[in-house]
């Protein structure tokens, strides 16, 4: 297990934790009566502190997902709610799991390519192109656009979970999303550190995701790796 590094806008650390177990919940690498190790090993294993750590667990316990026997340990139950920060991401490691957190390439506002879909109320939008991890892994690259009309971003506040970012900075939640999932070869600007090459045909994600209004606020497209990750989607 790996956390992602902490800056300013970071996630709480012990969120981060919960995260990544919920993840690995959902993915079935923890199953259900699972004993997870001792909480002194966990955390020397996450390089966090066991207060950390006991945050992270209490989380999971809220939620549904773990059951603490006092003397005995920590213990996975299935049947609770995954829903979490990253509910929404379905790339996961080939081995499944893994935490999501971003590196942002560049942030730029202004008029709509003609080549996008409509989506939106404005003429114009922020286009956010980011770096995808999955704990150490580079995964993806991604593209996101958000409608001129529902507001302005700012690079300094912006932290790995966008949606996050959504709610605490803009006032709203995407409330549902749509994905269409093809390939498409890596676009010119992916970064060296990319591990597929420009023109390279991979994984290709198309969003359209909404909050509360009839009208799409945001259109993202997702190329992703998929000899590092694949797409994952659970039905209940």
């Amino acid at each position: 297990m790996t956390t992602a590094p902490q800056t300013s806008n970071s996630l709480p650390l012990y969120v981060q934790i919960s995260e990544l177990l919920i993840r690995d919940i959902a993915a079935g690498r923890l199953l259900d009566g699972e004993r997870l190790p001792p909480e002194r090993d966990m955390a020397e294993e996450l390089g966090i502190s066991i207060g950390t750590l006991r945050k992270a667990l209490a989380d999971l316990t809220e939620k549904g997902l773990l059951e603490r026997i006092q003397g005995s340990g920590n213990y996975i139950r299935q049947g609770g709610t995954t829903e979490s920060v990253y509910a929404m991401f379905r790339l996961e490691l080939l081995s499944g799991g893994g935490l999501p957190r971003a590196d942002v390439l560049d942030i730029e506002r202004g008029a709509k390519p003609v080549e996008l879909p409509e989506f939106g109320t404005s003429t114009e939008g922020t286009r956010i192109r980011r770096l995808r991890y999955l704990n150490d892994t580079i995964i993806a690259v991604e593209e996101i656009w958000l409608d001129g009309d529902s507001g302005a971003i700012r690079r300094d506040q912006l932290s790995d979970s966008l949606y996050r970012y959504y709610q605490k900075h803009l006032g709203f939640w995407i409330v549902r999303a749509e994905d269409r999932v093809t390939i498409k070869a890596v676009p010119e600007w992916a970064p060296a550190e990319f591990s597929k090459a420009p023109g390279t045909l991979i994984g290709y994600i198309e969003r359209f995701s909404w909050a509360d209004k009839p009208e799409p606020v945001e259109y993202s497209r997702t190329w992703f790796d998929t000899d590092r990750a694949h797409y994952v989607q659970r039905l209940k």
